[in-house]
């Protein structure tokens, strides 16, 4: 069978089966039929060969036909050595195109193409380093600290003291009523009764957060507010209303102190300080070392994708962008969103071009360099993730129940053998980064 060459990646085959073949496979199963299918006025067995094929026939033929032609397309593609991409598309030839006895049909398909990655050699990559110091660690407390934050009455004398004079200051928690009006009317969203927010928190405007700073509990304040032209309520947006606010309780925070038992709380039993130091240190490092690693392989696959040459098959792109859209209904279905809105293909053009060119890249850089994941790599993956985990043993067992979990770990390891692969044949820049700037907080 010849192959036609219809473009880059286009090919067509022309594919005959012999009539005969047909007919004997369907007579055959037909015949197969008569001794289990059951049929109303028929004894079971006794359906003769006439109204079996009466009832079956055309569907066994379907059957046959696309086994038939299966099997001499994939004899065809084996025999020129074609590597396809994606399924073809079969279609009966005209009545002249087929040899007297036989059906023909036309396969067109597309196969997969030529990888060029360009001189790896040539090409500089950015890795950065980052330190967990005890600043970090300090921080980490802070922020554990203030999730455990809980409010005493201001003013009031307690275990902790009384939080100072009973005046509301950034930082407290207080609970108010307020009532707002436009031009002498009141306005939807306008009024709440026992209204709690903290200060400084910026959930309120600016200008409502210092009208309640100096209150004491009981006291009321009437101020003009401006709300932004953005403003999400239409009916105030971009207008000046006033409103009158009345503090009802005034509470002051208190975060724990560093101590034995704020260290149980994190899950170290005997209360020692420096295992909880410790232990949120190996913690920040883990997350530091994942961090790293996902930028790192970032500009791996943006690099191989600006020195790499290829076409991209549209059977692979379009069965990429169909899986993005699904998994993205799929997504806004675990959230509770509405999904069944339609999901324009050009909106996930770019990104499934872009998924589909590394998939073929990595591909062709494991086929050709033997980086295949093995199964230590892979044993150490799931260790390491499991050590994350209060009971590790738990987790490994976990993943190792399914073999499904264990094929997205294999493919993590796969990425991270290319990424050491390719840096071990660019040049590395390797820049210090501050752990804010990792960590996204610089903006904190």
């Amino acid at each position: 069978m010849q192959v036609e060459n219809l473009g880059k990646l286009e090919r067509r085959l022309s594919i005959s089966v012999a009539l005969a073949e047909i007919e004997s496979e369907v007579d055959t199963r037909l015949k197969r039929l008569t001794r289990t299918v059951k049929m109303a006025g028929f004894r079971p067995g006794k359906v003769p060969l006439k109204v079996v094929a009466q009832q079956y026939g055309y569907q066994v033929q379907n059957e046959v036909l696309n086994e038939k032609i299966g099997r001499a397309f994939d004899q065809a593609v084996t025999e020129n050595q074609l590597r396809v991409a994606g399924a073809p598309s079969i279609a009966p030839k005209a009545n002249e195109g087929a040899v007297e006895g036989t059906v023909a049909f036309d396969a067109t398909f597309e196969v997969y193409p030529e990888v060029k990655i360009g001189d790896l050699a040539t090409t500089e990559i950015e890795k950065v380093a980052t330190t967990v110091s005890d600043a970090e660690i300090d921080k980490t407390l802070d922020i554990l600290r203030k999730q455990r934050v809980h409010y005493h009455t201001k003013g009031e004398a307690g275990e902790h003291g009384d939080g100072g004079e009973a005046v509301a200051a950034k930082g407290d928690r207080i609970t108010v009523d307020f009532a707002g009006t436009l031009d002498g009317t009141p306005f939807a969203g306008g009024t709440a009764d026992d209204y709690t927010f903290v200060l400084g928190e910026g959930r309120m405007l600016p200008e409502f957060e210092a009208a309640a700073i100096g209150l004491k509990a009981g006291e009321s304040r009437t101020f003009p507010l401006s709300f932004p032209e953005d403003y999400h309520g239409k009916d105030v947006a971009g207008k000046t209303v006033e409103f009158k606010l009345t503090v009802k309780q005034i509470e002051w925070a208190h975060m724990p102190e560093v101590d034995a038992d704020f260290a149980k709380t994190l899950g170290i039993a005997d209360g020692d300080l420096e295992k909880m130091r410790a232990d949120i240190r190996s913690n920040l490092e883990r997350e530091v070392k994942k961090r790293i690693q996902s930028r790192t392989k970032e500009s791996v696959m943006n690099a191989l994708i600006k020195l790499t040459e290829l076409d991209v098959p549209k059977a692979l792109l379009e069965n990429e962008v169909q899986r993005l859209i699904e998994s993205t209904r799929n997504d806004m279905r675990q959230r509770g969103m509405k999904e069944d809105m339609p999901f324009p293909p050009e909106l996930f053009q770019a990104q499934a071009e872009r998924r589909v060119k590394l998939g073929l890249i990595l591909a062709e850089l494991v086929r050709v360099n033997e980086l295949q994941a093995k199964s230590e790599q892979i044993k150490a993956q799931v260790e390491e993730y499991a050590q994350s985990y209060e009971n590790p043993a738990e987790v490994v067992r976990w993943y190792y129940a399914d073999r499904s979990r264990l094929n997205d770990v294999e493919g993590l390891v796969l990425e991270e053998n290319v990424v050491n692969y390719v840096l071990g044949q660019t040049q590395v820049k390797e820049t210090q980064l501050a752990f804010d700037e990792l960590m996204g907080n610089t903006g904190a």
